[in-house]
């Protein structure tokens, strides 16, 4: 099942992470160790080649040399200097990481039902990142996961007695400034709760708290491994 993830303002992630830039840009962050780390840039410049094709109407590329071992992931496209959100879907189900890759570049692209499609015009002014899930658990409750290192995806039952469900990624609740119940009561509101919010719903949620590897390529960063390959 494809899921929406972010949230859009910018801001400096706290000391719960890791950020490493290499040296072409490309910028690192994970939950935990880099070593052994799933995620890697090339796994956004496959995204890029992806979205680049289907803009052009060019044949698939080729596939990629990275892992096609399974895990969830979201594909997260953004634009601009200010880096606006322009797209991110992803899937909580264990794909194939050059398929889910494929599938997701794309979705997230053209299929975020927050946004119009991206466009030809908007491709150089694009980043991506690739955030592969892992580590997952059944919180205790709704407090049960730290701000800036889980993400977190809760289960619970609307004003009209349907089950629900919303999930953010973990550096979103760091980058809007959020405490843990500011983005617990987002989650409700985006997973389409309209009713006062109480301490009684909040408890009643099912909570699963998980990690993420997260990788990030600008446009340029994408630009400069071409560049490089061809040397």
């Amino acid at each position: 099942m494809a899921a929406g993830c972010c949230g859009s303002k910018k801001q400096k992630l706290n000391n719960s992470t890791i950020s490493v830039p290499s040296c072409n840009g490309t910028s690192i962050t994970t939950n935990g160790s880099l070593n052994g780390m799933v995620a890697l840039p090339e796994m956004c410049f496959f995204c890029f080649d992806v979205l680049y094709c289907h803009l052009y109407n060019l044949d698939p590329p080729k596939t990629p040399s990275f892992s096609n071992e399974a895990y969830p992931l979201f594909v997260t496209w953004k634009i601009g200097k200010d880096k606006r959100l322009r797209g991110c879907i992803g899937t909580f189900n264990a794909m194939n990481l050059q398929s889910g890759l494929r599938e997701y570049a794309i979705t997230s692209a053209f299929k975020d039902s927050r946004f119009n499609p991206i466009t030809r015009d908007e491709f150089t002014k694009l980043s991506v990142s690739v955030s592969i899930l892992r580590h997952f658990e059944d919180g205790n409750d709704y407090l049960d996961w730290e701000v800036g290192v889980h993400g977190i995806r809760i289960e619970f039952v609307n004003e009209k007695g349907n089950k629900r469900t919303a999930t953010y990624l973990p550096e979103v609740a760091t980058e809007q400034g959020w405490d843990q119940v500011q983005t617990i009561d987002s989650l409700l509101r985006k997973g389409g709760y309209k009713a006062v919010i109480s301490n009684e719903l909040r408890r009643s949620i099912k909570l699963t708290r998980y990690q993420s590897e997260k990788i990030t390529v600008s446009y340029q960063d994408y630009m400069n491994h071409w560049n490089n390959q061809r040397c």
